[in-house]
């Protein structure tokens, strides 16, 4: 019987090695930095349109696209230094285009990077690519059975922040099951429920991520 050889340890050690790297930078700098992960129209960048007018200079986004550079300039038009990563076919962002794209960006006084990764709850959640945290983005449009149907993407995350509840009267959607999901999954999982449109949870969820960032400081000195 032949050798077996595990081509997903191969193929995932080069990138390990660099998102290590990337991690090494963005401590070396006091950048703390979240992996936004959520399916296409679950309100990724509608949320940090929310938070821009709260962040002010101190954050930067990463934006990840197979194609055009509307939700950076989203950003930009707020004051939220935005750079946009085009993956054309590629389902998920990668420690080399993060790379390459810190070598473009101006992070002077930047103490939040958000990554806002290719929109689907399957391939980001597999790949580390620097971050300190994984957020998963869930909308209540999207039902209330998307946390257990994505269980990996609740497993590798920090937080799940369910957005759109200003729509939930017009909705049939469980929130209070979306929690139970998640927990199930993850029982230290933090649920932040959101609405982008009415500010409502909002700087609730800021205010634990500025904890986050400020405690990964703390635990590195």
């Amino acid at each position: 019987m032949g050798k077996k050889i595990k081509l997903d340890r191969i193929v995932k050690a080069p990138g390990h090695k660099l998102a290590k790297e990337l991690q090494t930078f963005f401590r070396e700098h006091g950048i703390f930095v979240v992996n936004l992960i959520g399916s296409p129209g679950s309100g990724k960048t509608s949320l940090l349109e929310a938070l821009a007018p709260l962040l002010g200079n101190r954050a930067a986004v990463i934006e990840g696209d197979l194609a055009t550079d509307e939700d950076a300039r989203r950003l930009n038009k707020l004051g939220l230094r935005s750079f946009q990563i085009n993956t054309v076919d590629a389902c998920h962002l990668d420690p080399g285009m993060i790379r390459d794209a810190l070598q473009n960006m101006q992070l002077d006084g930047v103490e939040l990077l958000f990554i806002e990764n290719v929109g689907n709850l399957v391939c980001p959640a597999s790949f580390n690519i620097g971050e300190d945290m994984k957020v998963a983005v869930v909308s209540v449009t999207e039902g209330d059975d998307k946390p257990a149907k994505y269980p990996t993407a609740i497993e590798v995350s920090s937080a799940m922040v369910v957005t759109k509840i200003d729509l939930l009267p017009y909705l049939k959607c469980d929130v209070e099951r979306m929690k139970r999901d998640a927990r199930a999954h993850r029982p230290d999982i933090q649920c932040f429920i959101v609405s982008a449109q009415t500010g409502e949870g909002v700087r609730e969820y800021l205010a634990w991520m500025e904890e986050q960032a400020e405690g990964a400081l703390q635990h590195q000195e």
